[in-house]
């Protein structure tokens, strides 16, 4: 993480599960010049700051905003070496019944992080994606899809900017706010818990190993990259007996846009794919970079998946 020395970074959705996780992880280990927490609620940043008193971390600022606020973007991002995008509209139903705010957040608010980030020179930009956006059926799988391409394409159009975008893509953060987690620990007293169909699988990952795999990230990337780590799947049923050994399981049905198994890279992407020891690289439909040089300048093993 030496990167962040004497860095800005900013963080999108900085108040979020993931954003404070990150938070946390940067000022205990790291030294960066300014660490700025971008979100639209004020009582979340509010409650974070008292956390995090400011003459204990006078790095640490706070700026209230919204990715779709294109204006307020380029206020916020002015001198920011580094980028974390983790801002979005995650919850499949909600995207399903409230598409065009999804979209306006997810496809239209990565546009405008991508534009504010090229016009400043901002140095790195990270994108965290979903599970979801590969072979989407839902409308939050397909924003998110649409604005991994837009991080990809953004290598394309940086011009003479030296600016450099990638994605890291993961399944559902353990322990995360509406999380399935949660969920089961808030019923489990009732001595009932409700899932969807007992087949179901989910990808998960913690919230310190996402952490840990978006920081790795920052270091590995070149551009264009969509990162993906070597993560267990678990079955809801299974999820539930370890949570509630003791409680009845009752199925509810899959919910409008869920799917019964997730998968974390489509085919047609395995044949671009790189496998390393612990996280696969999709890479680039335009050549960024050479993948012989990309694989030695990383110091591993790599196979092609399609092989």
């Amino acid at each position: 993480m030496a990167c962040f020395t004497d860095r800005s970074v900013l963080i999108t959705g900085g108040t979020g599960s993931f954003g404070k996780a990150f938070v946390r992880r940067v000022l205990d280990e790291c030294d960066p010049d300014r660490l700025v927490v971008f979100s639209r609620d004020e009582l979340k940043q509010f409650e974070m700051r008292q956390e995090y008193p400011i003459d204990r971390y006078p790095k640490l600022r706070f700026f209230i905003g919204d990715v779709r606020d294109r204006n307020r973007l380029y206020r916020a991002l002015d001198g920011v070496d580094i980028v974390v995008h983790a801002a979005a509209m995650k919850q499949v139903p909600a995207a399903e019944y409230n598409p065009i705010e999804a979209i306006r957040t997810n496809i239209d608010g990565a546009a405008n992080v991508i534009d504010a980030a090229i016009d400043l020179d901002v140095g790195k930009v990270i994108a965290l994606s979903t599970d979801k956006a590969a072979n989407p059926i839902n409308l939050y799988g397909a924003t998110k899809l649409c604005s991994d391409k837009l991080f990809v394409a953004g290598n394309a159009y940086s011009g003479i900017h030296a600016t450099r975008f990638s994605v890291v893509r993961y399944g559902n953060v353990v322990g995360s706010r509406g999380s399935v987690i949660p969920y089961f620990l808030s019923q489990r007293e009732t001595g009932c818990l409700t899932i969807t169909d007992p087949r179901m699988t989910r990808f998960l990952i913690t919230l310190e190993e996402g952490v840990s795999f978006v920081l790795a990230s920052l270091e590995r990337m070149q551009g264009g990259e969509i990162f993906v780590p070597k993560i267990p799947s678990v079955t809801i049923s299974d999820l539930a007996r370890v949570i509630g050994p003791d409680c009845e399981q009752r199925t509810i049905g899959i919910r409008p846009g869920e799917k019964l198994h997730e998968t974390m890279i489509s085919e047609d992407d395995a044949r671009v794919t790189l496998e390393f020891a612990e996280y696969y690289v999709i890479q680039p439909s335009h050549s960024f970079w050479n993948s012989k040089d990309y694989v030695t300048s990383n110091n591993a093993e790599v196979t092609p998946c399609a092989d």
